[in-house]
Formats: structure tokens, C-alpha cells, sequence
């Protein structure tokens, strides 16, 4: 026997040690290669659906094409679009009444992004990458026909093709006429790098991929404009719109006679991305000349910390009006910490009228969802507005209706914590039109459409709500044997449903659902994986030392025999919350199928593991001091995990290893440095050393230079020498998310080291903060079970630790 563990641990050893891509066990490939279902999109009309054909895994080939990262983009060269975006390889369009299915006549070897329905639910736009550009498809829904436009697209930005309300004609970024060739890397430099500051205070997020050099401004500035045409998408004939120049943000207004866009200008910066560059936010008639600058924003270098810009924000048309603007405006400086009355207002303004805005109303707190993006302004077709204000302080939200005709008084309709998901009232269900998203009101009653959330799980519904009287009637919830989640609402009664329906022994498949109760299956995706059947799953709660209720969904795998201890994996995430009972609350769902896929942990069931899947690992407290407990706080959780599981009889104690993705690659660290309860780690694109993200991180809000005990007391990186058990770090080395850049795993490897720790560093070539090649997440898949398989399933017993 004792030869056959020296032969097994060496065969271990060699496998950790070879080069170039590796694959998991054939059980492990077998389901990670089983086909998806469909991806699904809705018509604004609500008569039809696409069915995408979406390719999950791409291979290293295709994201090791050439790659800029310039003003956090990332830019395919090639292509001029984004570098590396979810594509489909076929569209179905699917008739909801009769069943008809059409497939669309599209290139043969497609790469199709970015569908989008016409406002009328007659036509589809999608983008096609190749190799050599963008291209423009149109397609009509009702025959399939399908015919390529003669434009190349600029794909560089976010918003790059706009419907108009006929229906008929679309606004789209294309590549500039005679644009010429990208401009060379200089062999020598101009010069020096050169930035400054005149003493004001501008703290900036630890942003990646931003411009580094005048060459890089160039570079951006070459790949990023683009000239906007007027497209009649029949005939293909496109209309210059103005000049070219950094467009993005295009969206047509109800009448169809003007767009609005925002229009980036120098000078650029080396320390922001786009978004926060200069810029003019426009309306514009379709001959491109501006009618009306909405606002022309300073660069936004001087952002306090949880703040927002000053000046005109998330501006947008107001649904129902030819061409009325409405935009958000912070009356504190953009500065949550100033005491002011009030933070936000609300402004409107009807073009031509270039007077001075109607204010519709002003919110105590921070306009929820209106920092960068667009606000919760949720418009009703009776003229309505729905708006939620944010207390950070309490993480507290208030939901409000405002009559335009009745400004100075806002009737108050929902106010909970946050983070109480029991108490979440679902959100209203919002429907595309011409003339803009809006949500039916009749009778005065609006749907409202949530997760339904419970200490059994999530069971989600579609309530009628009264505005006049507050009160709800449920129509619709999940039946507590499955997960029914609504993707549509077919009719203004809320007879029709259109919903996805699952069960751990039933894949995901859409249907139409009735007031009667009677389902009318629209998809028939088989099970792709009938080997996962076999997997127990179980919702676990348990309770921290602290009184703090916890969770766990315990997963066991096919085949598990009752009494057997098992190696065990704990997978978690942190989160922080102000109170004990928000913290206690369980979220998900036990009736969902169960779908192994990409590099997910729940792999480890196929080699015999058991698995306490998103283990709660709450940090409660004041959220301005939250942190200053994070160690304590986690370590508590794990052990009251791993307590419970070894009590149910389903975990070795001596066989435990922890892991993580992103913060929960820190915590996997924290937990290493600051316990005895694994025998190993995995961390996957964390952050190791938080002064390296001096002006905060996740929740926190205090800067370096404010708390410092707190940023090293929570950096593993700090602890390094603490750290005695196996870890593997594992982190893309174009990882581009804020704060975690592959260095933080480079020096966290190269401490570990130094001080004498089990050790593996796996970067991967290309791969940002998520994976996405096959190769690469065969491979991570691979190292994660060889590390477990050594350090946690075959690790000798330890007597110091319990039985």
C-alpha cells in the first residue's frame, strides 16, 4: 500500500509540473463540453423571441488576437470592436403564437453580437465580427430574409447602433471615410511622461487599461471616432450624420426627428477611462447639427470617493413626448459626505425650448442607480415617474411617485433596506415601445416583477399593485417545486406569462403560461448532462458564535452514501451588511437544475467531493467601520461552516480546503493566515495587498491614509509568513478589473516563497478577471482538482485537529 501512495503522490507531482495546456478527467470534459440551451430575447412587441446559439467558450486562438487596452477599452484592431464580447454563431426567430421557427440566412462562419430589435418587433440589427471589420446585418423577422449592409461598423464603444421609432432606419458608428493607416509606435520617445496636480484632492479608483503615452492618445483617438450614419435599413442607403468625432451613447428621441449623443474631446487622460473623459452630451437633428448641448462636463478627475460628477447626469428622453429631455443633477457637490437637504434633483426640458428646466423633483438621498449610468427613473404610460433615493449610511431605499403635472408633491410607495431581500417589492415590469420603455399602468395598477425571496429559498412572482391604495395581488409565483422565473408579461392583464421553468431534474425551458394555470411549452432543450442527476443538493442553515444565522447549499455527489465523510470544498464570497437579520437571509434557489459549466468549483462533486457552496461570510457592522473586523468575522463563519457539516456527518475535518473568486480569492487568504481550519487553498484572481487600492475597495470607504490598521490588518499579503497551508493562486495576465491586476498575485507568490509556503502560481495567458477560452478553463479545471486531490482528498490525517 505504501508503495501505491508513493506511486500515486509522484504521478501527482509530474502532472503539476508539465507544461502547456492540461485537461481534467474525461467525466469532468464530458460535462463541460455538453451543449448550452439557446440564449433568449424577447420582441418588443412580445410576439416573437430570438434564440441565440451562443458560443461559451471560445478558443485561446480567438482571444489571443491583437488586443489595445487604451481608455479602458479593449480593442480588436482587426475588427475595429471590442476585442473580446459573447457572440453567437446562428439566430432563430421563433413565432410565440404559432411555434414557427425561422432561422436567419447568415454567414456561414458567424461571430454575431449585439442583436437588437427594431422598436416595432419587426426587424433584427445584429453585428457581425470578422477579421477585417465589423459588419451590419438586417434581418426580417417575419420571413428570415437576412442581407448585409455595406457599412463598416465602428463597434469601439458601447452604444454603436440605434433603431429609429419607424422601425425602418437606424443610427449607427461607422469607420470614417478614408480614414487612412493606424499610426506607428514612434522608435523614439517625444519626450517625458509628464502629469500634475495644482493641491485639490482627486482620488481615483484603481482603474486598468487606461492611455499611457501620446501615442496611445493617438492610437485611441484613430480606432475610437467614428462617423454616425443615417441608415434606411431596406435599401442599405446611408446619410452622414455632422462630422466624425468619439461618439457613444446614441439613442433616438420618441418623435424619431432628433438623437442625443455624448461626444468625448481632448485633452485625454492617463489615469481615468472614457467615460470620464471630457465631454458634450448633444441633441442633434438627423442632418447631425446640434440643436440643444444638454450639458459639456470638465473631465471628472475630482470625484470624491462614493460621489458622482458634478453638473448634468444620465440624461435621456422622456418617453411619450416627441423630444423632452430629463436629466439628474446633484445638489451636494457630487460629495455624499456634505450635509445638504437634499442630494439630487430631477430636471426636465421640452425642446425647441432652450429655457430654463421644470425641476420634477428633488430626493434626499443619492438618486439610486444615478451615478454614471441611468438612473432608477422608471417612466408610466400615463406620465408618470417612479424614482428611488439611497441612504449609503443605512443602505436604506425609498421608492417614490411623481406626477410631472403635480411637481412639488412625491407620494412615497416603498422603503426597505436594501439589502432585506424579503422585503424586496419587486421591481415594475417595463415594456419597449416607439416612443420609449415605459410600464402600463391599468386601473392604476402596475406589475411588479421580483425574486421572491424567503428563508426557504427564492420563489419568483408577479404581483398586481395598486398606486392609489398600495396593495398587491399575486398573480403569478414559482411553483415550490421548481424555479419559475417570468421573462415576459405578454398582455397589459397579466393573463399571459411568458416564463422559464426548471427543476434539479428538468432543464430550463420557456413556456406560455395562463391565468388557468396551463402551460404551453415554447422550447424543448434536452438535458445535456443526465450524469449530474445523481447530485444531492440541500439548503443548510446554521448559526456563528456571535448569534449571526448562516448558510450553505450543500452539494454531495452521485452516488454518496449516508454517513460517509467526504474531502470537502467550502466556496465563498464576503459581503458586508449593517445588521445581523439582513445578514442571516438566505438567498437562491434549491429548485434550479443543476448545470455544471466553465471552471466552476461544483466540478469537484464528479471526483468525489462534497461542496458547502456560497458558505455565507457576512461582515456586519457600521458600514463606515465594517472592515475593522473582516478577520475575525470570516473566520468565525468558516468555522461555524465546517462545524455544521462535520455534525451532519457529510465532512472529514481533517479534509477541508477553501477557495475563492476575485474578494473571494482574498478572503481564501485571510482564511489560510489566520486559521487552522483547511488544508489547503485556491484563490483565483484576488488582491493580496490593499495598498495597492489606497482609495478604497469593495464597500469600503476610508482611504489608505484614513484607516490604515484596518488595510493591512485585512492584506494576507501582510500575513504572508502566517500562511503554512497550500495555496495555488491562479490569475489572467490581462486581468482587468479594478484593483485586482496580475501583480497583486505576483507578489503575493513571490512572499509566500520568500517565507517558505506551498506555493503554485498559474498565470494564464490572455484571460482577464473572468476565463474564457476552452483551453484555459480545461486547464484551470485541471490544476484545481490536481491541488485538492494532493493537499486536501489524499493529505495524511492530522491528530491536532478535531474528529
Amino acid at each position: 500500500m505504501r508503495r501505491i501512495a508513493i506511486a500515486l503522490a509522484l504521478a501527482a507531482v509530474t502532472a503539476l509540473c508539465q507544461s502547456g495546456y492540461q485537461k481534467p478527467p474525461k467525466a469532468v470534459l464530458d460535462v463541460l463540453r455538453a451543449p448550452d440551451a439557446p440564449a433568449v430575447l424577447l420582441s418588443p412587441a412580445r410576439t416573437h423571441i430570438l434564440l441565440l446559439d451562443v458560443v461559451q467558450n471560445p478558443s485561446i486562438s480567438d482571444i489571443a488576437r491583437p488586443m489595445l487596452r487604451l481608455a479602458g477599452r479593449r480593442i480588436d484592431p482587426g475588427s475595429n470592436g471590442p476585442h473580446l464580447t459573447s457572440y453567437a454563431t446562428a439566430v432563430t426567430v421563433k413565432d410565440l403564437a404559432s411555434g414557427k421557427e425561422t432561422k436567419l440566412t447568415l454567414p456561414a462562419v458567424a461571430r454575431l453580437f449585439s442583436p437588437t430589435w427594431s422598436l416595432d418587433g419587426k426587424s433584427v440589427a445584429v453585428a457581425n465580427q470578422t477579421a477585417s471589420g465589423t459588419e451590419l446585418w438586417v434581418a426580417d423577422a417575419a420571413t428570415g430574409q437576412t442581407r448585409k449592409l455595406n457599412i463598416a461598423l465602428n463597434a469601439v464603444m458601447s452604444d454603436f447602433m440605434a433603431w429609429l421609432p419607424d422601425g425602418k432606419r437606424l443610427i449607427v458608428s461607422s469607420i470614417p471615410a478614408g480614414r487612412g493607416a493606424a499610426p506607428e509606435r514612434p522608435l523614439t520617445p517625444p519626450g517625458p511622461k509628464i502629469q500634475e496636480t495644482e493641491g485639490k484632492a482627486g482620488p481615483t479608483r484603481t482603474y486598468q487599461d487606461m492611455l499611457t503615452s501620446p501615442y496611445d492618445e493617438a492610437l485611441f483617438e484613430y480606432y475610437a471616432k467614428s462617423q454616425l450614419l443615417l441608415v434606411d435599413a431596406a435599401s442599405g442607403k446611408a446619410t452622414p450624420l455632422g462630422t466624425a468625432g468619439l461618439y457613444d451613447d446614441i439613442s433616438a428621441s420618441p418623435s424619431g426627428g432628433h438623437y442625443l449623443v455624448t461626444e468625448y474631446r481632448r485633452p485625454f487622460s492617463y489615469l481615468l477611462p472614457v467615460q470620464l473623459f471630457t465631454r458634450d452630451v448633444t441633441v442633434r437633428d438627423l442632418t447631425g447639427k446640434v440643436a440643444y448641448t444638454a450639458a459639456s462636463l470638465p473631465m471628472s478627475d475630482r470625484i470624491p470617493i462614493d460621489g458622482v460628477p458634478v453638473g448634468p447626469r444620465s440624461v435621456q428622453w422622456r418617453p411619450g413626448k416627441p423630444a423632452t429631455l430629463v436629466w439628474v443633477e446633484a445638489l451636494d457637490g457630487g460629495n455624499p459626505k456634505e450635509k445638504v437637504p437634499h442630494r439630487d434633483r430631477i430636471l426636465m426640458l421640452s425642446l425647441p425650448d432652450k429655457g430654463e428646466p421644470s425641476e420634477l423633483a428633488k430626493v434626499e438621498h443619492r438618486l439610486q442607480g444615478a451615478g454614471f449610468g441611468s438612473p432608477s427613473i422608471t417612466w408610466l404610460d400615463d406620465g408618470r415617474l417612479m424614482v428611488s433615493d439611497y441612504d449609503r449610511m443605512r443602505r436604506w431605499s425609498r421608492t417614490f411617485l411623481v406626477d410631472p403635472a403635480k411637481p412639488a408633491g412625491m407620494t412615497e410607495l416603498f422603503s426597505r433596506n436594501v439589502q432585506d431581500r424579503y422585503k424586496d417589492p419587486g421591481a415594475p415590469v417595463a415594456d419597449t415601445r416607439p416612443d420609449g420603455r415605459v410600464v402600463a399602468v391599468r386601473g392604476d395598477s402596475i406589475f411588479l416583477r421580483g425574486a421572491g425571496a424567503s428563508p426557504k429559498g427564492d420563489f419568483p412572482f408577479v404581483d398586481r399593485y395598486s398606486l392609489a391604495t398600495g396593495k398587491a395581488e399575486r398573480i403569478f409565483q414559482s411553483d415550490p417545486e421548481k424555479f419559475q422565473e417570468v421573462v415576459g408579461v405578454l398582455d397589459d392583464t397579466g393573463s399571459r406569462l411568458l416564463i422559464r421553468s426548471q427543476s434539479p431534474l428538468e432543464p430550463p425551458n420557456l413556456y406560455i403560461r395562463e391565468a388557468s394555470g396551463k402551460l404551453t411549452p415554447i422550447t424543448n432543450n434536452p438535458d445535456p448532462s443526465p450524469q449530474l442527476r445523481g447530485i444531492h443538493k440541500e439548503l443548510v442553515t446554521y448559526t456563528r458564535a456571535d448569534g449571526v444565522n448562516l448558510s450553505f447549499t450543500l452539494y454531495l455527489p452521485p452516488g454518496y452514501k449516508k454517513g460517509t465523510r467526504l474531502p470537502t470544498v467550502v466556496w465563498a464570497y464576503p459581503l458586508e451588511y449593517n445588521d445581523a437579520d439582513t445578514a442571516g437571509q438566505i438567498a437562491g434557489s434549491q429548485k434550479r437544475f443543476n448545470r455544471l459549466s466553465g471552471y466552476s468549483h461544483l466540478f469537484f462533486l464528479l471526483e468525489g467531493y462534497a461542496i458547502l457552496d456560497g458558505a455565507t461570510m457576512p461582515v456586519v457592522g457600521d458600514p463606515e467601520t465594517v472592515n475593522n473586523t473582516y478577520v475575525e468575522q470570516i473566520v468565525a463563519s468558516a468555522q461555524a461552516a465546517i462545524d455544521k457539516a462535520v455534525e451532519m456527518g457529510v465532512t472529514d475535518r481533517n479534509r477541508v480546503g477553501v477557495g475563492g473568486h476575485s474578494y473571494g480569492a482574498f478572503m481564501t487568504a485571510n482564511l489560510l493566515a489566520h486559521s487552522d481550519l483547511f488544508r489547503a487553498g485556491i484563490a483565483r484572481s484576488g488582491a493580496y495587498n490593499r495598498t495597492l487600492t489606497p482609495f478604497g475597495f469593495q464597500s469600503e470607504r476610508r482611504t489608505l491614509w484614513e484607516a490604515p490598521s484596518a488595510y493591512l490588518k485585512m492584506s494576507p499579503f501582510m500575513s504572508a509568513d502566517k500562511i503554512k497551508e497550500p495555496i495555488l493562486l491562479i490569475h489572467g495576465e490581462a486581468d482587468n478589473n479594478q484593483g485586482t491586476f496580475p501583480i497583486q498575485s505576483d507578489r503575493m507568490y513571490q512572499a509566500l516563497r520568500g517565507n517558505g509556503a506551498t506555493v503554485r502560481l498559474v498565470s494564464l495567458p490572455h484571460e482577464s478577471h473572468g476565463y474564457s477560452a476552452q483551453e484555459t478553463i480545461e486547464h484551470v479545471l485541471f490544476e484545481q482538482l490536481q491541488w485538492f486531490d494532493k493537499y486536501v482528498k489524499n493529505a495524511p490525517a492530522l491528530t491536532s485537529l478535531r474528529d
